[in-house]
């Protein structure tokens, strides 16, 4: 399990003075690099080495709005590695309060044929290192810290 912590800015909300849900995904993908930064293989370097991790299935609940200058602590744990894949489960809080909760299937690609390559076994290492299960697996996740 991975955590970290994002503040809210202003360009995050929408005219509603709420943060407008496709951030949300653009916050889990900022975690996923950070995850990366936090385990010595900073993000970026993958590309150095033709691959690419691109999502192909997500979904989220949407649970309490999320406002400008409050901050966003997020928790990642990974729920299940294959050959060349892997799903995630991510927590979303501002303080006690779940404010979204998703789950993302990334791939692990061949940037030159954009094909599925079996994930590479320093990648599986990591990924095997953050597997969770119970609660988390089933996205009931009950406070901060508890993924």
């Amino acid at each position: 399990m991975f955590r970290t912590s994002i503040k809210v800015r202003f360009s995050d909300e929408d005219h509603a003075q709420v943060v407008y849900f496709p951030r949300f995904f653009h916050f889990f993908h900022t975690v996923f690099e950070d995850f990366f930064e936090s385990e010595g293989l900073p993000y970026h370097l993958a590309f150095k080495e033709g691959l690419a991790w691109p999502a192909v299935h997500a979904r989220c609940d949407f649970l309490v709005p999320l406002r400008f200058g409050e901050r966003l602590d997020v928790e990642l744990g990974v729920l299940r590695v294959g050959k060349s894949s892997l799903s995630l489960a991510y927590h979303a809080w501002v303080g006690e309060r779940l404010c979204a909760r998703a789950q993302l299937v990334v791939v692990c690609i061949d940037l030159s044929s954009f094909r599925p390559l079996p994930i590479p076994n320093k990648y599986r290492a990591i990924f095997e290192k953050h597997l969770v299960e119970g609660e988390v697996a089933e996205g009931l996740g009950q406070s901060p810290g508890k993924l």
